[in-house]
């Protein structure tokens, strides 16, 4: 791609600013339903993960929706974005969204950390690309 010849180190480019977007998200199956109900567990998750990546912590927030089809919700805002967990216990099901702007964070790591504590028995994760150049942050690891 021709205008990647002018993108720089350091989040610019000819002409402007670069914004570099990382967006991991992904459904985890299997997981305890213990695990899922807990807020707080859920809520302390989050917040390591967002160390781990290298986010800033904002703010969280937690919700607990009660009966069947129940579940958590964890919102995380970051300097860098946002981390989320959504839970549907009675199905082991969750969902984890990690959003980062920005070269010094990594949501990988953020999401790859959420892995390791809910411990799902297999997990589906997608990875976009959204930077103001699309591929910037794919060539930027070559």
């Amino acid at each position: 791609m021709a205008v990647q010849q002018n993108v720089k180190k350091g989040g610019r480019e000819a002409g402007g600013d670069l914004i570099v977007g990382k967006h991991v998200y992904g459904n985890l199956y299997g997981v305890d339903e213990e695990k899922l109900w807990d807020e707080e567990l859920l809520k302390d998750i989050v917040v390591e993960a967002a160390r781990v990546a290298n986010m800033n912590l904002v703010d969280i927030k937690t919700w607990k929706f009660t009966g069947f089809h129940g579940g958590v919700s964890v919102i995380a805002l970051v300097l860098e974005s946002h981390i989320s967990i959504h839970t549907w216990p009675d199905y082991g099901y969750a969902t984890v969204d990690v959003y980062t702007c920005g070269a010094n964070s990594d949501p990988w790591k953020a999401f790859n950390y959420i892995v390791l504590k809910l411990k799902p028995r297999y997990y589906i994760v997608h990875y976009a690309d959204r930077s103001s150049i699309p591929g910037y942050t794919e060539s930027e690891k070559r």
